[in-house]
């Protein structure tokens, strides 16, 4: 017996509010989106928490907690260092991203290359597989 696929909930233009007390903990807007058993399908996400500016995907697909991202993946931390990669997927109750296709990040006038990251978001601890970097010092 073939399941035909049941569509929970289908929205557009909304703005995703997760409180907890009195604060706001984090903030998700998506173009489309629908919820389809349990899962969400997104298209063009900016996601924003206390611990990150900005972080913007093509679309992503939220389930179990994890918000797996695909396409033009952007986060931009609070400092100003940049990521960017064609998928990474966001573990929210961790708050930890791992990048897991080749990315460039640009810190200041930096500019570094790789094929795997994970970043930790509230330690602001980065790990980083097969680094390539142009590094710039400051002239004393």
């Amino acid at each position: 017996s073939h399941k035909k696929m049941q569509k929970e909930l289908e929205f557009k233009d909304t703005i995703f509010i997760e409180v907890n007390q009195n604060t706001t903990r984090s903030k998700l807007f998506s173009t489309h989106g629908v919820r389809d058993t349990g899962i969400l399908t997104l298209k063009n996400i900016k996601y924003y928490t206390n611990n990150i500016k900005e972080l913007l995907a093509d679309k992503g697909v939220y389930k179990n907690n994890t918000l797996y991202l695909d396409g033009h993946v952007k986060l931009t931390e609070k400092d100003g260092a940049i990521y960017t990669a064609e998928h990474a997927n966001y573990e929210k109750k961790k708050e930890v991203l791992n990048i897991t296709s080749p990315f460039k990040a640009h810190m200041g006038k930096n500019i570094i290359y790789g094929d795997s990251l994970i970043y930790f978001v509230k330690e602001k601890v980065v790990k980083a597989k097969a680094i390539d970097a142009t590094i710039y010092t400051v002239e004393k």
